[in-house]
């Protein structure tokens, strides 16, 4: 049936998707002088016969009352605006939500800080308060029912399952009504909803799944379980999360109703009762900023380009053989130099010039594998998932204390590269946070990654070439590129020296990055999962540790 106008009054525009109860259109009302925008969901009983047509009737008379009633009194539930039967179908007619999913946002942006997740999460969990308030039970969130409001950053919540429960009617040979189908998303929905039986901590365990999926990039399905008792295992995916956060989480997604919070009110109060969230910390005096995505395209929207996480992985040339002589052109040396900044501060505070020169060894694989510290240098990272069991989770570690003797130790350095590999992510991608590159680096590699000169236009201007006046951020900018990081994690030190005010570490890291051009398309051949060994040279300058070179 091709559909035109509604109701003698909606204008079909395009359909937006469709399901096994239905179709979603956007249009507009021909009766409005804006001719206002609006989403129309086509809702089709499974069951075609006059004594289930009219109890569908009734019930979605009666739904269609309480989605009015929830959308009128919360801002981020949309709107109803009208309902009607035609044709033997029935149409809600809904306000028309601009912005983009969880999902797209994720796969515009890689995987979202700690502070912004949990943002969304006491957003929602207010919501879901407001909404099980009334007896109602969402029943299907899941990263593409919540949409991230242009207009005001804020989630919306979408799609209630409650109407396709009422479509799903059948009726038994003794007269009672009943669900043939199951209401959810198979991977977000837990055991009790599966058997037909949510409750309201079913909403919450689908909640705390859509937070782990905006953590990690993964899927349910793609979370390995605990054996004996059913949870489900994803810390090892993220490793730098704060403890108290992850332990919120795993209450939330606890495979029995009885072990996961009461209510929406419980586990907001929980989680506004944590500390802001901060990564691995150097001796800087600020907390590393969140990164703030520009908005992209929802399902219904136009797109537009969104921040991502970076690695160190920007345009440079001089410390690693990345030359004009090798063919490569800038925006290569800037994947390159990604590349090497991921490896760079994890492995190589140099300044001594005692170590030998390491070997850098990268391994590109399928990503967010789950790798152990190993003793030998070369690392290659595999397929297999390797059990939490061997992958500790633990707090992040606290800011390093100002030195107060004349040597910088193991851990302030290791604790520093951590640091780093969190500041990527803020550093080269919207906001390109340069003061914070400030803190961390020095010298050389300050220069190379941060700033070459303070007016890099004027220096292009005045005919020189890019390597000389623009530094790897600058670069970025200019080329409106950026890269996103997933897994970013030390997985062992091969040699340590400290004397004085400076220091040399040579690490193995694995890292999993991506490389977007200003297209939001993916340089495939530079993003992936990768493992390196690097050397890095440490300095101790105005009370802070920061990272003077690597090789």
């Amino acid at each position: 049936m091709t559909l035109t106008l509604l109701n003698n009054r909606y204008q079909v525009l395009r359909e937006l998707g469709s399901g096994g109860f239905g179709k979603t259109f956007l249009a507009e009302d021909t009766q409005m002088p804006s001719a206002k925008r609006c989403v129309i969901k086509q809702l089709i009983p499974v069951v075609n016969n006059p004594q289930v047509y009219q109890l569908v009737q009734e019930r979605f008379q009666q739904e269609a009352a309480i989605l009015e009633e929830l959308g009128d009194r919360n801002s981020q539930i949309p709107q109803l605006y009208a309902y009607f039967m035609e044709g033997g179908e029935f149409y809600l007619v809904q306000q028309y939500v601009e912005g983009k999913t969880l999902t797209e946002k994720l796969q515009q942006q890689g995987v979202l800080s700690e502070i912004t997740v949990k943002e969304i999460l006491i957003n929602i969990l207010q919501i879901l308060e407001y909404v099980h308030s009334k007896g109602i039970v969402h029943r299907d969130i899941k990263p593409d029912n919540i949409i991230l409001r242009f207009s005001d950053s804020k989630p919306v919540l979408i799609d209630f399952g409650a109407v396709k429960v009422t479509m799903n009617t059948e009726v038994s040979p003794s007269g009672n009504s009943h669900q043939s189908i199951v209401i959810g998303t198979p991977g977000f929905m837990p055991m009790e909803q599966s058997a037909g039986r949510p409750v309201f901590s079913s909403d919450l365990f689908s909640l705390g799944l859509t937070a782990i999926y905006l953590l990690t990039g993964k899927i349910p399905q793609d979370l390995p379980t605990e054996p004996n008792l059913g949870n489900i295992l994803w810390r090892h995916f993220a490793p730098y999360l704060n403890v108290n956060f992850g332990d919120v989480l795993d209450k939330a997604i606890a495979y029995h109703p009885r072990d996961r919070y009461l209510n929406a009110r419980e586990m907001l109060t929980a989680l506004q009762t944590l500390s802001n969230p901060i990564a691995p910390t150097l001796p800087v005096p600020q907390s590393i900023p969140t990164i703030l995505a520009a908005p992209v395209t929802a399902g219904y929207v136009q797109p537009q380009t969104v921040a991502s996480l970076p690695t160190s992985q920007p345009h440079f040339q001089t410390q690693y053989p990345v030359t004009s002589n090798n063919g490569l052109g800038t925006w290569q040396q800037a994947v390159i130099i990604g590349g090497v900044i991921g490896s760079f501060l994890v492995g190589g505070f140099w300044v001594l010039g005692i170590v030998n020169k390491p070997q850098i060894t990268t391994t590109n694989t399928t990503p967010s594998p789950v790798l152990s510290p190993v003793e030998n240098t070369n690392i290659t990272p595999s397929n297999t998932s390797i059990s939490p069991i061997s992958q500790p989770t633990t707090s992040p570690p606290e800011p390093i204390q100002p030195q107060t003797t004349s040597s910088i130790s193991r851990e302030a350095a290791i604790q520093g590269l951590e640091t780093w590999l969190a500041a990527k992510r803020q550093i080269f991608s919207p906001p390109y946070n340069k003061e914070l590159g400030s803190k961390l680096l020095t010298g050389p590699v300050y220069t190379k990654f941060i700033s070459k000169t303070d007016n890099p236009d004027a220096c292009l201007a005045r005919g020189n070439n890019e390597d000389d006046c623009l530094s790897s951020v600058d670069w970025l900018i200019r080329n409106r590129a950026y890269w996103v990081y997933g897994v970013q994690k030390i997985q062992a030190v091969r040699n340590f020296v400290s004397s004085g005010n400076n220091a040399t570490i040579i690490v193995v890291v694995t890292e999993q990055r991506t490389l977007y051009n200003k297209n939001g398309n993916v340089d495939k051949s530079q993003s992936g999962l990768f493992t390196s060994t690097t050397s890095y040279d440490l300095q101790y300058e105005n009370g802070e540790i920061k990272i003077y070179n690597y090789k």
